[in-house]
């Protein structure tokens, strides 16, 4: 058996300081984590602006808000457990208020981050 390729993490992500990201406040882990497999966040959305990622692949599951999510302008709504798989290339934002748990594949990098003019 190949021994892993980096060692065990742990995070308290209320602990993180939040950051200010293009839907709102982000709390992120493990973005320093070589070699870059994957990172997690607590996302709190209050005006989310759409955008899309040209490398990662996210899993938002809604943990507080009973809004809609729009993939590729089609809005879905979402409440507390609802998941969301986003492919690269998705354009996608929360309308409303929500707390989501967001796993980006590969880590989260704000170079991939991009919007239409």
């Amino acid at each position: 058996m190949a021994a892993p390729s980096t060692a065990p993490a742990t995070a308290r992500l209320d602990a993180i300081e939040p950051r200010a990201c293009s839907c709102g406040q982000t709390r992120r882990a493990f973005v320093d984590v070589e070699p870059g497999t994957a990172s997690v966040h607590l996302l709190d959305v209050d005006a989310a602006t759409s955008h899309y990622h040209r490398k990662a692949t996210e899993i938002y599951v809604v943990l507080e808000g009973e809004v809609q999510v729009e993939l590729d302008g089609v809005a879905h709504p979402a409440g507390p457990l609802s998941a969301f798989l986003i492919p690269p290339g998705t354009r996608h934002r929360a309308i409303g208020e929500l707390r989501a748990l967001v796993v980006a594949i590969p880590a989260a990098d704000d170079e991939d981050e991009y919007f239409d003019a």
